[in-house]
């Protein structure tokens, strides 16, 4: 849990034009608002049997200060799920649960927790008066009804206000194709939706409530569930293995989109090697996403992975300026040597690929001088969910930043699944060095790398997804020269519960988040796989490897 955070904000007129369909459903005997905002695929030339990204959200009313209730209610489908507040620079100190109705089953989970940590980065992205105080993003899968129960702890003496519950419906690959930047529509949380208590709580029936009236040539809110993409019809035969993908199957790069991938091809990379460590409670067998048929080049040989070391590799040296110009302590001269040959990079999922509605992001990139760290996180959802799956949590994702907390585009770098595949995060370009939105207070020195699911509370990372991590940060950080097993010291950019604004933090150029930030994220069981981590990057065939 995040201290609460002081920071002055400067009013400015934010860039995004908001367009937004009018209407407002009051929720007979509960005190909820519903309302509904979707995202800005409409026009965008998709296949009309595509469903785009949409957020749905139900305003959180009442009378006793502390706490907040929603009985069981009926909503339109989701399978993403968050609250969020109106000021982005309060930290919610409290404990806000959710469970959901699965739209096929028709069965209730049981009391889910959701984490907070999400801080608003410390650039103007982050002042926009759009931005708001949300919690980290669970992913439900499918469901049609949700309760929610939200109580004021620690210092807190009421929930913050104009709390409400964010919704997400992820769409599918087909609706955020072709979509060029600039012509979006950015939602503010306003606008028409529906929404009703549940007529028989614990049963499968929704009812659907009848929305405010929808102005002309917007897209008025579904009042029958989509339909979901199909499972894929093949498992793999093994589980995942930590060798990067056959060159027939692995993803295409993000500068070269490949042919659209569908949700029922099963193109997943048949593993050749069983991962030492099982992900935890998932429904099935880990199925790999459909991948395009670009090639990537394979290392010719296998990327060995030496004990893990504490000690860092080199000495820190005192700290740059708050935008590094100088040359950090673990930087180093990227070595000319051609032997033993190494692929370019990694295989990268493109947000062409994955499905991503560019037309959420209105503002261009920026972009740092250089990439002297990598911030490992996790998503903090669910390890319950199929690999065939992390698309469309990725598009949830981004829909939750843009949407619900207001950024101009989802916050981390790079994305990495149970399987080992990894996906581009926030646009500008794989290979560059992307500002994004990840780690406050350091954002300005970092790329940020997230891994579906939640690894404090039971979850482990697999074998597949530590070693995708360390090849992903060895191939980041060697673009700039780093060492990924050194230390380097960077200066704190903002008041972070363990730093102080201008503060000198002597960090591992692979660090976790809550080495810079007040968060247990990346969870307990991957911030203690970090060290095995940073020995695997040192060795991956991705490390650049000085002359000796």
């Amino acid at each position: 849990m995040s201290p609460r955070g002081i920071r002055a904000r400067r009013p400015r007129v934010p860039k995004r034009t908001i367009w937004l369909a009018a209407g407002v459903v009051v929720l007979a005997g509960t005190g909820v608002t519903a309302v509904s905002v979707t995202g800005g695929s409409g026009g965008s030339g998709a296949d009309d049997a595509s469903r785009p990204a949409q957020a749905h959200t139900l305003s959180l009313d009442g009378k006793d200060p502390k706490k907040r209730e929603l009985p069981r209610t009926d909503t339109q489908m989701f399978s993403l799920v968050g609250v969020s507040w109106e000021d982005g620079a309060d930290d919610f100190e409290g404990t806000a649960q959710i469970r959901t109705r699965g739209a096929e089953s028709g069965t209730w989970t049981d009391w889910r927790d959701l984490d907070f940590g999400i801080r608003a980065p410390e650039t103007e992205e982050g002042d926009a008066s759009r931005v708001r105080g949300a919690s980290e993003p669970l992913w439900v899968g499918p469901s049609d009804a949700v309760e929610a129960r939200v109580l004021a702890g620690g210092k807190e003496t009421a929930v913050p206000d104009a709390l409400r519950l964010d919704m997400i419906d992820p769409g599918d690959e087909k609706a955020g194709k072709g979509q060029g930047k600039g012509g979006g529509k950015g939602g503010n949380g306003k606008g028409n939706g529906q929404g009703k208590p549940s007529a028989e709580p614990g049963t499968g029936e929704s009812a659907t409530a009848t929305a405010g009236a929808t102005p002309s040539g917007e897209d008025a809110a579904p009042t029958t569930a989509p339909e979901e993409p199909a499972e894929p019809t093949q498992e793999p035969t093994e589980a995942p293995a930590t060798e990067q993908p056959a060159p027939s199957d692995a993803p295409a790069p993000s500068e070269e989109p490949a042919q659209e991938p569908t949700a029922t091809e099963p193109g997943a990379p048949e593993p050749s090697q069983e991962p030492t460590t099982e992900p935890a409670v998932p429904s099935e067998e880990p199925t790999a996403p459909a991948t395009s048929d670009a090639p990537t080049q394979e290392p010719t040989e296998e990327p060995a992975t030496p004990a893990p070391s504490e000690e860092p590799a080199t000495e820190p040296t005192p700290a740059p300026t708050a935008e590094p110009t100088a040359e950090p302590s673990a930087r180093r001269e990227p070595s000319g040597s051609t032997s033993p040959a190494a692929p370019d990079a990694p295989a990268i999922v493109s947000r062409a690929d994955w499905g991503a509605d560019e037309s959420l992001v209105v503002d261009p990139p920026s972009y740092l001088d250089t990439v002297d760290a990598v911030f490992v996180h996790h998503t903090a959802g669910t390890n319950d969910y199929d690999c065939a799956d992390s698309a469309a949590i990725v598009r949830g994702i981004l829909t939750y930043h843009v949407e619900t907390n207001g950024w101009n585009d989802i916050g981390y770098n790079f994305f990495v699944d149970k399987c080992g595949t990894v996906f581009e995060g926030r646009a500008g370009g794989v290979d560059k060095p992307v500002r994004g939105a990840h780690t406050y207070g350091f954002n300005g020195y970092s790329a940020g790398v997230s891994l579906l699911g939640d690894y404090e509370n039971g979850g482990t990372p697999t074998a597949a997804a530590k070693q995708a991590i360390a090849d992903l940060s060895a191939w980041k950080l060697g673009l700039h020269g780093v060492d990924p097993g050194a230390q380097v010291t960077l200066t704190a950019a903002g008041d972070t519960g363990v730093y102080d604004t201008g503060e000198q933090a002597t960090l591992n150029t692979i660090s976790g988040h809550r080495d810079g930030y007040a968060t247990l994220c990346p969870g307990a069981a991957l911030y203690s796989a970090l060290p095995e981590i940073r020995g695997a990057a040192g060795a991956s065939v991705y490390a650049d490897r000085p002359e000796k």
